[in-house]
């Protein structure tokens, strides 16, 4: 029997019973696994792929929707994958195409690698800003004045409405999957005032920082430190370049510049919500 050509294979939605295919695939072209990743995704968004002819998948992304259920405000593209043996052949193009169909009127974004960055331009994504990724041991400084501890059950409700506020859009579905996800969600408070959170979840040997909002810059800093207290593990995160002064005061405390990725919009000229107080995203696969 002739094997199909990868113009015919159709594209089907993944579930959570393609977690290890997912991480399979992100293994084949030299990625971390992330299955802890994986299943946030799988769970929290829509995951889309192509089954290859000689087994696992040829390719895959997920879409992670914001705002209201029956009309999305915004959609972050993530995880673009295609099998090393399938590559260059039309397959990640083909895939994003449909994503892009299936959106319809909804806005898109994503973070785009040097090597993506080609691809999505083509499809029609322009460049409106950039996050540099950091990695590193950090180095506990002097202390702040300002106030951070463990997120409660009972601050989840305030840390739904800041992050509506900063994010631009509901995220809910995101959000609320944070305690279980994480090994460490803190919130920062003023006079008993909600005024920053961020969480730290655990990626191969590393904590990742994410999401990160914060009143102003040192928010941000004392929320990071106190992350960092709690755990032996390196740090890792991204940083909207925008935001110089944390960027300057991270690698002062030990974190270095992994990567540059662009970050790309479709059908918007700017993302909503206010960039001055969002420091991180909860992952670059989730906007």
């Amino acid at each position: 029997m002739p094997t199909p050509s990868l113009d015919s294979l159709p594209i089907r939605r993944l579930t959570l019973r393609d977690l290890s295919a997912c991480a399979d695939l992100s293994e084949d072209r030299g990625w971390p696994r992330e299955e802890h990743k994986w299943g946030l995704l799988l769970a929290a968004a829509r995951g889309y792929g192509i089954d290859a002819p000689d087994g696992g998948l040829a390719a895959a992304c997920v879409v992670t929707e914001y705002g209201p259920r029956d009309q999305p405000s915004l959609a972050a593209i993530g995880m673009v994958l295609v099998a090393e043996r399938h590559s260059r052949q039309g397959i990640g193009r083909r895939l994003m195409r449909h994503v892009v169909a299936e959106a319809g009127t909804t806005p898109l974004t994503l973070y785009a690698t040097p090597l993506g960055r080609p691809l999505y331009e083509e499809l029609g994504f322009k460049v409106g800003g950039q996050a540099e990724m950091l990695r590193g041991r950090f180095v506990l400084g002097d202390r702040t004045d300002i106030r951070t501890r463990t997120a409660t059950a009972d601050d989840l409700p305030g840390i739904l409405r800041l992050d509506e506020e900063v994010f631009g859009a509901d995220r809910t579905h995101i959000v609320t999957r944070l305690p279980a996800f994480a090994d460490q969600l803190r919130v920062a408070e003023d006079d008993g005032r909600l005024i920053g959170y961020a969480a730290a979840w655990p990626n191969m040997d590393t904590h990742v920082v994410g999401p990160l909002i914060a009143r102003d810059t040192a928010t941000a800093q004392a929320l990071i430190a106190s992350l960092a207290a709690h755990t032996n593990r390196p740090l890792r995160t991204d940083i909207d370049v925008r935001h110089e002064e944390l960027l300057s005061w991270a690698k002062d405390h030990g974190l270095s510049t992994v990567a540059l990725n662009a970050v790309m919009t479709y059908g918007i000229t700017e993302l909503p919500g206010d960039w001055s107080r969002l420091f991180a995203p909860v992952t670059v696969a989730a906007g």
